[in-house]
């Protein structure tokens, strides 16, 4: 009897003390990393250079490449051509191909007398069929803005019109659209001007239905033509997919944008204008240099989700809003609150190289 007291005693003693190690072995226990949000990365790049060595470089986190080499002109005639190089890349590693179209210089004249012209349309249609089948590409993505409110049904029309003859052919079509928050003109002259020469001809519902997906483009919230301040704030940027979900644009179909590019602002001077103060978008590398040539330190604004800086260059404010692998990801969080089929990135080749870990880290490539 007595030997079975002792034996339960030291049963006892044993589980209180399993019990009370347990949460130090919880403790030292590795946390489990957070699971990867399946997204179809998208990343537009130019001929150039560094977007074709990014490209090479990160190309296993890229779903889609969206070359910036075709162009539009008035009577709808394509001309442009993709690198070899790039097609070979993207063919080895199942990445799709979908150069973007352009009406150069953002032209709101040459748009409308495309969209307007049924013989201009069907001749674009034409070419884009061609093209496709002589670089094996995987689709088009339209690119057009500077479109005017009195354009939009023209333009519907035309992407469905364009929707409907590269799907007969398994290819697929979307558009970069400019962003919007509200279908008003807004509390300013600047906003009104942006409305109905840059945003008001897009019908985002009809245009996500008839196309495989829109790439909202959620940057250039501030400008040359602005007060310095966020590439892309998150606040706005929220307010933009929050916006476009209540339209009716399906979250599977819209594609977050997001840039890689920050904003430098200066003061500027040109025979034609004068002085007057100007501003432009830079690369990681180059914000870089501007901050050890002026010594200045980055400051985060929580509101906007960036980092920003202010120097004197000789009395005069300089200022730059930078964007980098930490305003990255709470737009990534963005698109995983909502959803969104996944990211279009503006543009490959100066982004900050942690951008890239940050990217593994919370995504997962998806080929759609």
């Amino acid at each position: 009897m007595a030997y079975q007291y002792h034996q339960a005693r030291q049963l006892l003693r044993a589980t209180i003390l399993l019990l009370c190690a347990l949460p130090a072995i919880a403790q030292n226990r590795p946390e489990k990393p957070p699971a990867q949000y399946r997204s179809e990365n998208l990343f537009y790049v130019t001929d150039s250079p560094e977007g074709l060595e990014s490209f090479r470089k990160n190309v296993r986190q890229i779903s889609t490449v969206c070359p910036q080499v075709f162009f539009m002109s008035k009577e709808g005639v394509l001309s442009g051509a993709v690198d070899p190089r790039l097609l070979e890349i993207a063919k080895a590693n199942k990445v799709k191909v979908m150069p973007l179209i352009v009406n150069r210089g953002f032209n709101s004249g040459l748009l409308h007398a495309v969209v307007s012209s049924p013989i201009a349309r069907k001749r674009a249609i034409d070419m884009m069929l061609i093209y496709a089948q002589q670089y094996g590409l995987d689709g088009w993505q339209f690119d057009m803005e500077g479109l005017n409110l009195e354009d939009r049904d023209n333009f519907t029309s035309f992407f469905r019109q364009t929707a409907d003859s590269l799907h007969q052919y398994k290819l697929q079509l979307s558009a970069a659209l400019v962003h919007t928050v509200e279908n008003t003109g807004g509390t300013t002259a600047y906003l009104d001007f942006l409305f109905e020469n840059w945003r008001a001809g897009y019908s985002f519902k009809e245009l996500a239905e008839a196309g495989d997906f829109i790439s909202i483009m959620s940057y250039d919230q501030h400008t040359r033509r602005t007060t310095p301040g966020p590439v892309a704030g998150v606040d706005w940027v929220e307010r933009i997919v929050s916006y476009l979900l209540a339209e009716g644009v399906p979250a599977g179909k819209l594609s977050l944008g997001i840039p890689s590019y920050s904003d430098y602002w200066f003061t500027d001077y040109t025979d034609e204008k004068g002085a007057f103060s100007n501003a432009r978008q830079i690369g990681y590398a180059e914000v870089q240099f501007l901050l050890g040539k002026y010594g200045a330190k980055p400051v985060w604004n929580a509101k906007a989700g960036c980092n920003y800086a202010v120097w004197d260059n000789d009395g005069v404010f300089e200022y730059v809003f930078i964007e980098d692998a930490r305003s990255l990801q709470p737009k990534l969080d963005i698109m995983e609150k909502y959803k969104l089929r996944g990211i279009s990135v503006w543009v490959l080749g100066r982004e900050d190289p942690a951008f890239w870990d940050t990217l593994g880290k919370m995504t997962k490539r998806n080929v759609q």
